[in-house]
Parts: structure tokens; sequence; C-alpha cells
């Protein structure tokens, strides 16, 4: 097949095909090329009524794909939703306009909600499902940019005050909670906001696996979603953003008929055209189409019908599909004068077709996404449809109805409109204001005045009434979930006994543990395994017979492992989430199962397991959404560490992980060294993120981060006397210095965190039997939180200067502690570093700075200088510099162990977990 058309296939009638053939050359000749175009669409379209198998096109002419006499009836009072939704413009414009004024001059976008309203009063209006719909609602993601029309109709519907509308994006000069965000931030308005929208991208791909999320918790038995529906508002210029595109597939593989994304093709961006010489309603068309979704295009309002209707030639039909996207940028600022002289004028059939309009009247044709019956019954026809997700192309004005802005490109940046605009304004939306009260309150303050009809109005109890009807008030963000009861210390006890004389992997710990508590009647089917095509790295194949991997379709074929016990299974209410090569779609699927507890008042653990280099990294920002998203769950930074991953090489060596988790506040991460670390903490995340405390009642919104090794490693048996206090904030005491060193002996103090603890255990071997150093030893199971526990206390401290200083926790543990500190781990420097400040006795670190490469691990720890022989030369320095030992010590040392020589380890094997 080439385009679609068969080029090789043998013909078994030729004469048949002949006489085919030469009818439509003779209808071509005839009627012409539009004509024969036409036929030739509607044998495509009676084809596929009789399911004949003909490739479907890539897109279709740029006209609106319901046509009028298939439209339903609508029914609403229109007028009556054309006034509320003039109250919304209004007020959602003069909110950002007023949030400009001088002195204060935050920001804002008037724009975007100015094209869209339209679309999400449709919605609104008919058919966004609240939280007391029968089913539990629907998830709506809202632009981010649009934000401001949500809170004037929030605050039409009484739920947020005039007073809150001027403290828009001022969430902190008036007090906590009594301004709005600047965005859709449910970690800044949780009681409001339901999902983070603004990082652009990042809705399209968080809503496909929202939806197919749905779809596993109904296939599962968990919770009937069967009745919720996700729907996801998008720019035309945020569909550039590789997330916003990179799913498709997933959606329409999936059969996704639960999912509707409205895309506000207004044809800008932030400072232009999307693509001014293109048609991006076209080439979205095209992707959509390609990936198997449902396409409806809204492009033109229904005073095109009767022009469309006199286009019997299909020279109308013809010029909009040859029109640029610029081109019509321009035609909706110019007036009808130009617009008949340069769009219908170039050919005398369609300035015929308008000689009957004024100038005016063609001005005023409108663009699709503006005509509230046209989008009716696009959100009509994308409800009912099965068996696909759906996408509504509206074509809009960005700014509309405001004349400064209208179709400008730089409207996405105005953010004050002037006394003249905002009468302008006033005038277009009918509004029932006066010049004097215009001009009496910009005189005033700088802008114009919120417009309320009254609670008792008719359109107050209009719209108040539709709302009812369809489950209440949204966005809306509610806790209904039941509290979890966790498994008890039992649970732990195997990790907690150590390895004996076997070696395992901490990810192997993890892992095991993992499989127990899957196990358990509270919280077994509540977990949910998620991997990006990696579950064998990860030793978790085993689960595939059992747990399963989900597909909603089950399994279609035999398994070519079928015959091993640890078969592969896919099944219709597997557990597994296994989500291929996207780490993207990994972390859209941790989002939504870690804020299940929100959304569907089902509390649900994601275990999202993957390679430590390719989490942060890669899906920062995703997590950070993850994390305003009031998500919470486990992240495991398997096969962790720059060292370890031998054989991979520099994109696969993660030295730098933590430092990127400690940007995020909601992250607290860990890096433990050994199995009961490892035990300790995931059974305090579940205790903090899934049981309910007098301060969080409803579980803490944090994510828990631990980065895990697969350098198979002995694992001691929990200490007697475990400091968990400083296993839980960062630091605990594993050792004191061996007792042949001696009481006169110098003394080291050696901290290290995960697998960077066995060097520092043999670091003390050797300093003791080599050079009769004494060295306790330190385990860090977090530098991080060292860190943030540190700057909390300086901040208490710098609040309360008439009482006694609070001290690091740092400070507080190595106090009394004896010689220099000297740290390591298998990360840069800068990850210790960020407790230096607090650490009260001369502080070194040793790091893995620089690129990755592939290696043995002696060999690249050598390079490095982080190995235990690196260990002992920097703490043999360290105490030269206090004057302990001598410098020709270090300098013997150093001859030594040759620390600067990677040959020297060229014979050193290494066992076990390769890459």
């Amino acid at each position: 097949m080439h385009e679609g058309l068969p080029t090789q296939l043998p013909d078994i009638d030729p004469d048949e095909t002949q006489d085919w053939l030469d009818s439509f050359d003779a209808m071509l000749d005839d009627r012409g090329r539009d004509r024969a175009r036409y036929v030739m669409l509607r044998l495509l379209e009676r084809a596929r009524q009789h399911s004949v198998g003909v490739p479907g096109l890539r897109s279709t002419d740029y006209i609106n794909t319901i046509a009028p006499e298939r439209e339903p009836w609508f029914p609403g009072d229109e007028e009556t939703e054309r006034r509320i939704r003039a109250f919304i413009r209004w007020n959602a414009a003069v909110m950002v306009s007023d949030a400009n004024r001088p002195g204060l001059e935050v920001g804002g976008h008037i724009a975007t909600y100015q094209s869209s309203a339209s679309l999400y009063e449709v919605g609104f209006n008919h058919f966004f499902k609240g939280k007391d719909a029968p089913g539990g609602g629907d998830q709506i993601y809202i632009q981010g940019h649009a934000a401001p029309g949500v809170y004037a109709r929030a605050y039409l519907e009484g739920r947020l005050t005039e007073e809150q509308l001027l403290r828009f994006r001022q969430e902190v000069q008036h007090g906590k909670g009594k301004g709005l965000s600047s965005y859709p931030h449910p970690r800044l308005m949780p009681e409001f906001w339901e999902f983070p929208t603004v990082s652009m991208g990042l809705t399209a791909i968080n809503s496909i696996y929202q939806a197919r999320f749905n779809r596993y918790l109904h296939n599962r038995g968990i919770k009937d979603t069967s009745q919720q529906n996700v729907w996801a508002f998008l720019g035309d210029g945020e569909m550039a953003e590789p997330e916003s595109l990179g799913a498709l597939r997933v959606a329409a593989r999936e059969e996704l008929d639960n999912l509707t994304w409205v895309i506000n093709c207004n044809l800008q961006q932030l400072d232009g055209p999307v693509t001014g010489n293109g048609k991006i309603i076209q080439e979205l068309e095209a992707n959509f189409r390609g990936a198997g979704w449902n396409v409806i295009k809204v492009i033109w309002g229904r005073e095109w019908d009767d022009l469309l209707a006199r286009d019997v030639d299909g020279v109308l039909v013809n010029a909009m599909n040859s029109t640029p996207d610029g081109a019509f940028q321009t035609y909706s600022v110019e007036d009808g004068a130009y617009n008949r002289e340069h769009f219908f004028g170039a050919d005398p059939r369609l300035r015929k077709m308008v000689e009957h309009m004024s100038d005016r009247q063609i001005e005023k044709l409108p663009r699709g996404g503006h005509d509230y019956r046209k989008v009716y019954a696009a959100f009509d026809s994308a409800a009912k449809h099965a068996g696909q997700p759906t996408v509504i192309l509206a074509h809009t004005v960005k700014g509309w109805t405001i004349e400064g802005l209208e179709g400008k490109n730089a409207s996405h940046q105005m953010k004050k409109l002037k006394k003249d605009d905002l009468k302008k304004f006033r005038d277009r939306l009918y509004l029932p204001m006066s010049d004097k009260e215009i001009d009496a309150t910009y005189d005033a303050t700088g802008t114009a005045p919120f417009f309320h009809p009254g609670k008792d109005s008719a359109e107050i109890e209009y719209m108040m009434e539709r709302r009812h009807q369809l489950g209440g008030s949204i966005p809306r963000r509610v806790i209904r979930a039941k509290e979890l009861k966790v498994p008890g210390d039992e649970s732990y006890k195997e990790l907690k006994q150590g390895s004996g004389k076997s070696k395992i992997a901490t990810t192997m710990a993890v892992v095991r543990l993992l499989r127990d508590w899957m196990k358990n009647e509270e919280i077994g089917k509540r977990i949910v395994p998620i991997a990006p095509d990696e579950y064998r790295t990860f030793g978790m194949d085993s689960m595939f017979p059992s747990a399963k991997v989900y597909n909603p379709f089950g399994q279609r074929y035999e398994s070519v492992d079928r015959k091993l016990l640890l078969k592969w299974r896919e099944d219709v209410d597997g557990q597994l989430l296994h989500e291929g090569i996207s780490e993207a779609g990994a972390m859209a699927s941790a989002t939504a199962a870690g804020s299940s507890y929100s959304t569907h008042g089902e509390v649900m653990i994601p275990f999202y397991i993957f390679y430590s280099m390719f989490g942060f990294q890669r899906t920062g920002d995703s997590i950070w959404a993850m994390a305003d998203q009031l998500a919470r769950g486990f992240l495991i930074g398997a096969t962790a560490g720059r060292t370890t991953l031998t054989g991979e090489g520099l994109q696969h060596a993660d030295g730098h992980s933590p430092l990127l988790a400690a940007t995020n506040p909601a992250v607290v991460h860990y890096d433990p060294a050994h199995a009961y670390e490892v035990a300790h903490i995931m059974q305090d995340g579940l205790r903090r993120m899934y049981t309910s405390t007098e301060e969080h009642p409803h579980g803490e919104d944090v994510i828990f981060y631990m980065t895990v090794y697969n350098e198979p490693t002995s694992q001691p048996k929990e200490p007697e006397d475990l400091d968990l206090e400083g296993l839980f904030k960062g630091i605990y005491k594993f050792g004191e210095a061996p007792e042949s060193t001696g009481g006169d002996a110098p003394r080291v103090q050696l901290l290290a965190s995960g697998i960077g603890f066995p060097w520092v255990e043999k670091a003390q071997r050797l300093l003791a039997d080599d050079w009769g150093v004494a060295a306790d030893l330190w385990s860090v199971t977090s530098w991080n939180e060292l860190a943030r526990d540190a700057v909390e206390a300086e901040k208490w401290s710098l609040n309360h200067p008439e009482e006694q200083a609070r001290e690091a926790y740092v400070t507080t543990k190595l106090e009394g502690a004896v010689g220099p500190v000297v740290a390591v781990s298998d990360y840069m420097r800068a990850v210790p570093l960020q407790i230096a400040h607090w650490v009260p006795e001369d502080f070194h670190v040793l790091g893995t700075d620089g690129f990755g490469f592939a290696d043995t691990r002696p060999a690249a720890r050598r390079f490095f200088q982080v190995d235990a022989e690196s260990v002992v030369v920097a703490s043999l320095r360290a105490l030269a510099q206090r004057g302990e030992v001598k410098p020709e010590v270090v300098a013997e040392a150093f001859a030594k162990y040759r620390i600067d020589d990677p040959t020297a380890v060229a014979d050193v094997k290494q066992e076990g977990g390769d890459a």
C-alpha cells in the first residue's frame, strides 16, 4: 500500500475495473475535480459503513465534522447561558487586570479563557459530572492559563468571594489560604483544584493514564468507574510538547472511550502563530486519526452553514482548505471589507456567494469554538462515542470579545485593560454596567468593578440548578478514602535478620518486601507495581504468573515462555502496570494511582521501580506535578549509583539523583545501606503516607524516594540497640573503632550511605591494621533529610530570637565524636556537602564527580577515588592536616595503594549484580 491506495494488487476483473475508471473519468470531465472529489469521499464513507477495509483518510476538509442536519437538539436556554458566559468573561478579565494594577503587577493571562469560554461553559452546564454524581463524577483537567475563568465561575456560584478575586496571585501577603493561586495547584488550594495542569504537555499524558487507571480500578474490581469520564483541555501550541502526543497510541490501543480531549485551537502560542504557513488543525487531525482516535472538528459557527450550503462548486471549501493559519489570524482582526476582498474576492463565485451580506455580517462570521450549538454537538457526540478516545479540535480566536487583545500575536502577554478597552468589552458582552460605575472604580483602583447579578437572579439560579443536576460544583477536591490498616512489625522480620553467609543487593531486599506486601490481606490488592519494561531487570519476573500484567483485553496469544514456571502472563485483572519503554508513562500511572485516595476515594499505593538514572533526571517535571497533585507513593531508584551499574556507561550512571530529589520539598529521599534499613524506611513510608495522625488526619502528602543497588553485599542483622530516630532522621552510629587500635590512636569518623558503606567498613579495617588509626562508622540513610532538618533549625532560630537556638540534628549526633569527619557515597560530592555547614569537625568528602563510564566496579571506584583505599588515604590526610599523623604517612599510603591508578585493580574480580 502506498498513501493508502493499492498499487500492486492483481486485478481479477479488468473489464469491470475499467468501467468504473471510465465512469469516474467521465464525471471528472463533465462535472470537474471538486465534484469528483466529493463523490469519492461519499464512496469512502459508504465503504466504512459496510465495514469494507479501506484505509482511513489522514485528514478531512477544513469544515465541521458534524453536519448541521446531524446536530442534536440543544437542551439548554442559550440566551441565559450566553449571559452567564458574559458575566464570567468579564470577571475573569477584570480579575487579571486588577492583579496588574500599579504597585502589584503579579501577572496573569486574559486571552486564553476568552477564547475557550464557550468550550468550558458547554461542559459546565451540560456534561461535567461533579463529585456527588452517581459513579463518583468526572475528572476535569483545566488548561492552566484559563484558571481566571474558573475562578470567575466559582465567584458567581458563591464558592469564592470578591475579596479572594482581588487577591489573585497573592497567596502569602494577606495570610495563608486567603489568596488565589496563579494556576491550578492542588497543593496550594487543596479543596479546590484537583489536577495541576500548567506544565505544558503533562496534562495530555497524565489524562491518558488517568483514564487508563480508571479502567484498571474497574477491571480489578476495586471501584466501578464505568460512569466516570476524563476531560482534558489543551492548547494547540501545547501540542508541540513531546509528552502531548507521545502516548496517543496508548489511549487508542486500550480503547479509552472514557477520555475526551478538547484542544482550543486559537492558532496562537505564546509569541505568535502555532504554524502560520500551515494548518495546525489539519496537522493534529492527521496525528490523531493516524493514532486511532475519533476526531471531531468544530471550525465554523452556524452563520457559515448557509454559505456552505450554497457551495455547489466546492470553491468555499477549497478556500478554507488552502488558507493558512496566519491568514485566518489576520482575517480575525480585520474588518468585513478586508475579508470580502482577500478571502472571498479571489474567485468570482466566492464573491457572489456573500454579495447579500454586509461588511459587518462578514466581519462577524464566527469560528466554531465560539458557537454554543456547534460545541454542544461535538461534546454530545464525544460523550456517546464508543471504542475510541475522542479529540475535539475547536477553532477559536485568542482574546475573543476583547477588542484590544483579539487575535493579536502579543495577546498572551497582555494583562492590563485600559478604561476604553473595558468599556468596549462591556458593550461587546451587553453587560448592564454604566460608564459611571467603570470610571469610578477605575479611577480609584486602576481597574473595573466585578459584576454579580445577585444570587437570586435567573442566571445564578440556572447555573446552580445545572450544577446540582450534574453532581455539584467543580473543580473540587475531596478526600473520602478509608484509612488503611498497614502491616505490623512481623512483616519485616525477614529483612531484619540479615543475609547470613549469602549476599543480597538492596534492590532484592526491596522486591522481597514488596512481594510480602502484595500478599497482605489489608494492603495487598492496593499495591500498584509499576515498571517501564524492566520487571525482569529488578528480579520481579516471579510476580508474572500470580499478580499478572494488566491488559484490559487479557492475553489473546500463547506466550513464548508459557512452559516456564515464571511465564509472562497478561490478564484483565492484572495487578502489574508494565509501561513499556516510557518513564513518562510510568510517572503518569504513579500519579494517577498515588492520588486515587482523593480522585476516587480509594487508597492505592503506587510502587514505581526504575533505572535510577532515568527517574528524576528524565521525568523530574512529572514528579513535581505528582507532588503538586498531592499524590503519595514509593519511587524506587534501582540500579543506583555512578559506579555500581557496571558496564552500562555514562548515561546509565546515576551520580546526582539525590540532588534532584532535594529540590522537591515533597520528596523524602533515603539511600539505605542495609536490608534492615530498607525494611524500616518502607514501613515508615506506609505509616506516614497512609495512616492518620493528629497533624495529618488523611496521611502525609509526601513521596518516598529510595535509591537501592544491584550489587550483592553481606547484610548484617539489625543491631539490638538500633537508633531508629537516627535512621529516620538520616544518620546513626553503626559501630565503634576496633578495640585493637587502643585508646591513644588517632581517630576519624567515617560516614557513608548506600553502597558506599562496605567501602568504609573495609577502610576501617585497613586504617586499624596498616596505620594504627581508629575509625568509627556512621550510616547516613539520608543526606537530604539531614540538610532539610538543619535548614529548618536555622529558620526556626531566626524566627525565635529570644529563645535558645535550635541545633541541627547532624550537629547533635556528631558532637563529641573525635577526629575529622570523612564522608563518601556513590554520588557526586555535592550530595554529602549539603550538610558541611553543620558538621562540627573538619569535614572531608569523596564523591563520583564527572561522567560515568563502562568498566568494573573496582576500576570505576579507583578512578573516582571513592573505594576503601581512597577513604584510607583521605582519612590519613585529614589527620595530617590536624598534625595527628606525619605527612610522610599520607605519602606512604598513597604509594602503597596507588589510588591514582585504576590499572592497580585490573585483576580485582567483581561478583553478581550485573546490568
